[in-house]
């Protein structure tokens, strides 16, 4: 269940001293050698009793600096951001045997900036968000598709609109950590901290 890791390096030379620069061009590799969908990242938030909890969620674009994407405000992963606003974010190309860690806080986007997003979805896409009381139970799979169906009728021929509940986030960060897979587990890790965006980036090697 090993893997031999030697595809390439990150050093302090390549990794340069602007980390949004390097999440850019590395997602860009990510992208062009065909990584199943490269925006895919886990999104960990802890809820009020602090029990941590992570799934996957897509990127939407890194916006003013911000990595955004977009849920149901009334999911888990947006109840937890309510009562904690701290989060971690993670990307994972095994192809180029690279990793990504984002720590940071979560912060909804304007309503107006929403609904732009919202109106270019695919109509199915749409029709599902509306579909969905997210991370609510359901008694069927049925009861699912039936209410899907229901609501395509009743909006064939207009525009969809965008769930009151259901929008986007930006998550402004404050520590990223670039992981390159390297022979013999001593990966190449290096970190970039902040504590706000007034702050120069401190660039750090850790120990694999």
């Amino acid at each position: 269940m090993r893997r031999l890791y030697t595809r390439s390096i990150l050093s302090e030379e390549t990794a340069g001293s602007n980390p949004l620069e390097l999440f850019q061009l590395w997602f860009s590799e990510a992208k062009e050698e065909g990584e199943q969908e490269p925006n895919a990242m886990s999104l960990a938030t802890v809820d009020q009793s602090g029990q941590p909890s992570v799934r996957t969620v897509l990127l939407k674009g890194l916006i003013r600096e911000e990595f955004q994407f977009f849920t149901n405000y009334d999911s888990d992963k947006g109840k937890d951001i309510a009562e904690n606003p701290r989060v971690a974010l993670n990307f994972f190309w095994p192809k180029l045997e690279r990793q990504i860690r984002i720590e940071g806080q979560a912060t909804r986007i304007s309503k107006e900036e929403s609904k732009a997003y919202f109106q270019v979805r695919p109509r199915e896409s749409q029709i599902g968000a509306l579909t969905s009381n997210q991370s609510s139970v359901v008694p069927s799979r049925e009861f699912l598709e039936e209410k899907f169906a229901s609501l395509t009728k009743e909006w064939e021929g207009k525009e969809i609109p965008m769930p009151e509940n259901w929008g986007g986030y930006s998550v402004f960060p404050t520590k990223i950590e670039f992981w390159q897979g390297r022979v013999g587990r001593l990966h190449d890790r290096i970190q970039f901290e902040r504590k706000d965006k007034t702050e120069t980036w401190v660039r750090a090697r850790l120990s694999p």
